[in-house]
């Protein structure tokens, strides 16, 4: 698996599975250089695609899916629309929150200056809710663009023992709430154009941020618009009694390919 997933050098490959113990399937996923516990939008294209090939038996209207993963069980939701596809999957663990970055050691990791990196809501930290990134808040959309991957910074973030998988974001003023960027060089993922992982850990550490103690919270976000393939994703989180029991990402997803492996 590792060695296909490495062939197609995508950002991330699933294995699916027959289901065990209750489970639709059980999943595997692999990014060119490993494999992680959870991801985001290889679930969500993983559902697509099983429901489009009829794997999941006939979806008149909505389908309710479990994939069995490292991280634990994901849910999935899937549901038929006027324009395809649409599929929205509940993260497998509860938010946790790790060590804060230095400003400047993950400002010289992306190539900008200290002041370019916010500190206003939170400091730049580490955050999961199944897969671990580095979370940071921008000033503004102009740094959100320069952003750049730095090698040495990057070394130097992952030799203190800390996996340097970046999300950066701004809060945005258009027809989006937040814009974000994603970097995992380590993982042979210079630049991601999606990536509901990250973005599930983002939107629990904004709702956590926060001084209401219970509501359900949305955000309509872009991703991938600076390296030419933009990506709508759709993030959604619920707090009660001052403790966030769930957080979502979804999107519709579309058939580009398909092929086979000749062994």
């Amino acid at each position: 698996m590792q060695k296909i997933a490495r062939e197609f050098n995508y950002s991330e490959s699933t294995f699916v599975f027959p289901g065990k113990e209750g489970y639709t399937r059980n999943v595997r996923i692999f990014t060119p250089t490993q494999e992680v516990p959870f991801a985001g939008h290889p679930n969500i294209g993983t559902a697509f695609t099983l429901a489009s090939v009829g794997e999941l038996g006939n979806i008149s209207n909505e389908e309710n899916v479990i994939f069995n993963e490292k991280a634990g069980p994901v849910p999935i939701t899937i549901r038929k629309t006027d324009s395809g596809i649409w599929c929205e999957l509940k993260a497998p663990e509860s938010l946790v929150i790790g060590a804060p970055i230095s400003v400047d050691l993950l400002a010289s990791a992306l190539s900008l200056e200290p002041k370019e990196i916010s500190t206003d809501i939170h400091q730049p930290l580490v955050a999961s809710v199944g897969l671990p990134f580095i979370i940071a808040e921008l000033k503004d959309r102009a740094v959100l663009e320069n952003a750049r991957s730095y090698m040495p910074g990057i070394d130097m973030i992952h030799a203190k023992g800390i996996t340097p998988d970046i999300l950066i974001y701004v809060h945005s003023e258009d027809e989006f709430d937040i814009r974000t960027r994603v970097f995992a060089p380590l993982d042979g993922v210079p630049e991601d154009p999606a990536t509901g992982s990250a973005n599930c850990a983002l939107v629990a550490l904004l709702t956590h941020c926060m001084s209401k103690e219970e509501g359900e919270f949305s955000w309509n976000i872009a991703q991938g618009v600076e390296m030419k393939r933009p990506s709508v994703l759709e993030a959604r989180t619920k707090k009660q009694a001052n403790v966030i029991t769930g957080v979502w990402i979804a999107g519709s997803s579309k058939m580009v390919s398909e092929g086979y492996i000749d062994v």
